[in-house]
């Protein structure tokens, strides 16, 4: 196994880096989790519904992972609009706006309609949580 370590400028080792895979398995062993005996490990049931099919692009997944914004923010960003432009579009105002795009924002059936009217989306592509 490859490990590198970081020094301080004494020399003294602060840090190791190791293999993710080195890592993980040590992870699991730490919790008492036998990662090659099958029996350990707990069957979760899948639930599916009828957004599974629904997708967010790359594109706008990348900004929200990039710019540490939220989902509608994206949409925005991906669409080059401003705050004001969407306020103006949708006939509110640009702090309206900011606070549909805070992260916790669940905004309601009839807004998520609008938005995505206004971003050429499916509405179910708007929020990561539908009422």
């Amino acid at each position: 196994m490859t490990v590198q370590f970081i020094k301080d400028e004494k020399g003294n080792r602060l840090y190791a880096v190791i293999p993710y895979a080195e890592y993980f398995r040590m992870r699991l062993q730490m919790s008492g989790i036998d990662d090659e005996n099958e029996e350990d490990w707990e069957d979760v049931p899948y639930e599916s519904d009828e957004y599974d099919d629904v997708g967010i692009p790359d594109s706008v997944a990348s900004i929200m992972d990039k710019e540490n914004v939220s989902l509608q923010a994206a949409w925005r960003i991906y669409r080059g609009l401003s705050q004001q432009e969407v306020a103006d579009k949708l006939g509110i105002s640009q702090s309206a706006v900011s606070q549909l795009e805070s992260v916790d924002s669940r905004p309601q059936k009839r807004t998520r309609e609008k938005l995505a009217a206004l971003y050429g989306c499916q509405q179910e592509q708007i929020a990561l949580y539908l009422p």
